[in-house]
């Protein structure tokens, strides 16, 4: 079992940053993918970044890209998503989950087993 706590939500003013954590409790192994998604309300949870454990590699979807940044901290269980040049069009929550099994760049809610409880993220005007 992957327990997955994310910190680090907030208010933010458009065009400011803030960085989230999800700190793990329980060893992620080398082929896992950690992943940020986001709910905003009325809407479906949306996949943000990801990033594979074992090299690093990440990817993101479109409208974030050049804006927020996953990396991760072995050491530390940790993977962290960097939000630059907020827009109130990112006020969501926040999701951190694992992807334990083998799949290639999961992007899906199905794609990901263990979930985080979510951050609140509020970009105003």
């Amino acid at each position: 079992q992957l327990q997955l706590v994310e910190s680090g939500g907030g208010l933010v003013q458009a065009g400011g940053s803030l960085r989230l954590s999800c700190a793990a409790a329980g060893r992620i192994g080398s082929r896992y993918t950690m992943g940020w998604f986001r709910q905003a309300p009325g809407k479906e949870r949306e996949f943000v970044a990801a990033i594979n454990w074992s090299d690093a590699s990440s990817y993101q979807t479109d409208s974030v890209k050049g804006r927020f940044t996953i990396s991760k901290d072995n050491a530390k269980n940790t993977v962290y998503l960097q939000m630059n040049v907020l827009k109130q069009e990112d006020t969501a929550v926040y999701y951190c989950a694992a992807s334990v099994f083998p799949r290639t760049w999961p992007r899906s809610v199905s794609g990901f087993d263990f979930w985080g409880q979510g951050t609140q993220v509020t970009v105003t005007s």
